[in-house]
């Protein structure tokens, strides 16, 4: 595999393999220094990468490792976890606030789900991966990484309609 080939793979999952690393990690700059060193282990290893058949699967999940080592580690003491959801447009303006309004909630709220189903509606919802490759990339199993969406969802639905229809001020 020459340089270029690399390159032509890594690339279309850079901004994925960030995300991720930013959902884990609060910094942009400690974002970008895990997709470097993901960038760089996947080059060290140029020939076990000829042979992958999910490279982008294999480049998530060792993405997610080296998170998950920074934050172990005692220079990530003061790293925390933080959840971005971009707003979308819309033509009604108070659907827009509504929206906006929603969204920072979600925000809000997401920081209260444990950071298992904080990952996994991570990489389903904002990332749109398949529930098999996040089984993958989480170390679980298919049908366990259902449950814990399906419980996170259930469980922001719940606080959402609670805020709304209340006016309860959570989390």
């Amino acid at each position: 595999m020459t340089d270029a080939d690399f390159i032509c793979l890594i690339r279309p999952i850079e901004d994925k393999l960030y995300r991720l690393s930013r959902r884990y990690l609060i910094s942009n700059e400690e974002a970008q220094d895990a997709v470097q060193e993901v960038m760089l282990k996947m080059y060290a290893h140029i020939q076990k990468v000829k042979i992958l058949h999910n490279f982008e699967g294999y480049a998530m999940r060792m993405a997610r490792n080296y998170c998950l080592d920074r934050l172990k580690s005692k220079q990530a003491a003061t790293l925390r976890l933080v959840h971005r959801t971009e707003t979308s447009d819309q033509n009604n303006l108070d659907r827009k606030l509504d929206n906006k309004d929603s969204l920072e909630w979600i925000k809000k709220l997401t920081h209260n789900l444990p950071q298992q189903q904080q990952m996994i509606l991570q990489l389903r919802d904002v990332e749109a991966y398949e529930f098999e490759e996040i089984a993958k990339i989480m170390d679980m199993n298919p049908g366990a990484v259902r449950v814990a969406l399906s419980r996170a969802r259930k469980t922001l639905r719940k606080k959402l309609i609670e805020i709304h229809n209340y006016g309860i001020q959570t989390g």
